[in-house]
């Protein structure tokens, strides 16, 4: 695959695996894997799936850890604006030099069978057994049982964080059923941390953790981490929401036996951006959140709705900026939006699945929005966007407007899109 020193190889096996979109099933990935002597079951691994918050526990677990004295790969999805955001190692992207050579021992041919994201999980797999990571912290890229990651053996904890509708076509159109797709990843005799959920999706996943005899821990039971707790006062993500978040990754770092001050420092220096992010541009107040779907939508407002005073440092919240992938349910992330402002902005986002602006502001007139201005570009909606701003709808869009103000200044690294999800049938 790499065929001279210059070439990036990881770039262009990516071009010949896009066109495969999302192909549930564990073989490709493992036979490639296989070929490079599992480098997987090397690792030491922290397993995090969920619908929502499962980046932000990534962020805080790997804070934390690091804080401890260990060595630690981070391997999340989507990037915001450069595909080495995927891949931290002690805390930072890795290089694309370090990924183009983990990359290029990848079996040409085999590697021709594989997803985007196949790929890539592929590469972070040789890339952390490569750099002798003490824990790699991987969360899943979509569900869990069919999952790529998910042919890791024997993690050292399973992690589930709450569990949505999202990603129906893939997952099932029940709590339910996707809370067992994503339990698909709790091993035998593993522990496993759930956090904060619908009741629904708690009884499936304690069920599949009984029937496999993995300890199972309710984090908002068992973390002994409440609201007034000093390693919560000190947590460097703002949102309501991502107190839950800490909650359930300090239940995970307990089992991993990590001490309360490696914790505590860990919650007080993590960075994740684009989440519940406050930018200030020149006299403006914008504040940028990756929310994609209802729950996501719910717990932002719920934050929003929790600001104090805008004279005791509180956000105000005066008009919203959005964009949408068109597989998402628009309709009931506005809804829900609608709670908390009464302008908005259509705008679309950089990815193939974008909803066009006018019909994305269609759907915000039906949802009772007085004021609706539709954005051909993004650059002009923030243009006109007035102080008290909030933009959310995708993590795309939001990856492309902290890239715009400066916020995420782009590394000189791989700057590829996000896959393309084509339904297909489970398997």
């Amino acid at each position: 695959m790499l065929r001279n020193k210059n070439e990036n190889s990881l770039a262009i096996a990516l071009e010949r695996c896009a066109r495969f979109g999302v192909k549930p099933g564990l073989e490709a990935v493992r036979a490639v894997c296989a070929a490079m002597d599992n480098p997987q079951d090397s690792l030491r691994v922290v397993h995090v799936a969920g619908t929502n918050g499962k980046g932000a526990v990534c962020a805080l677990i790997d804070s934390a850890l690091r804080a401890a004295g260990f060595r630690t790969g981070r391997y999340t999805s989507p990037h915001l604006v450069s595909l080495n955001e995927r891949f931290f190692l002690d805390g930072a992207p890795v290089s694309t030099e370090k990924l183009n050579a983990a990359c290029s021992t990848l079996n040409p041919q085999l590697s021709t069978n594989l997803t985007y994201f196949e790929l890539l999980t592929a590469t972070a797999f040789e890339l952390y057994r490569r750099e002798k990571v003490d824990y790699l912290v991987l969360e899943t890229g979509l569900g869990g049982r069919l999952d790529a990651t998910n042919i890791v053996k024997k993690p050292a904890v399973s992690i589930i964080t709450r569990i949505g509708l999202d990603h129906c076509d893939w997952l099932g159109h029940t709590i339910a059923e996707i809370a067992a797709e994503k339990g698909g990843i709790i091993k035998p005799e593993v522990p496993v941390v759930l956090g904060a959920m619908p009741d629904d999706a708690r009884h499936v996943l304690e069920r599949i953790a009984v029937e496999r005899h993995a300890p199972c821990l309710y984090a908002p039971e068992n973390s002994k981490l409440e609201t007034g707790n000093p390693k919560l006062k000190t947590l460097n993500l703002q949102g309501t929401f991502n107190r839950e978040n800490a909650v359930t990754a300090f239940a995970a770092l307990k089992v991993l036996g990590i001490a309360d001050s490696a914790i505590a420092r860990g919650f007080a220096s993590v960075v994740w951006p684009g989440r519940y992010q406050r930018l200030t541009v020149g006299d403006r107040r914008i504040l940028v959140d990756g929310a994609h779907n209802p729950p996501a939508m719910r717990a932002l407002v719920d934050s929003l709705k929790a600001e104090p005073q805008e004279s005791e440092g509180g956000f105000p919240v005066r008009s919203v900026l959005c964009g949408f992938c068109g597989d998402k349910d628009v309709g009931a992330n506005l809804k829900i939006l609608r709670e908390v402002a009464e302008a908005v902005f259509a705008v679309p986002i950089r990815n193939p699945r974008t909803l066009p602006p006018e019909r994305t502001a269609a759907l915000m007139r039906e949802a009772g929005f007085r004021s609706v201005t539709v954005c051909k570009t993004l650059e002009d909606a923030l243009n006109r966007a007035p102080d008290g701003t909030v933009v959310c709808g995708s993590l795309f869009l939001a990856g492309e407007v902290l890239e715009l103000l400066g916020a995420l200044p782009g590394p000189d690294g791989l700057c590829v899109p996000n896959e393309t999800f084509t339904p297909r049938a489970k398997t």
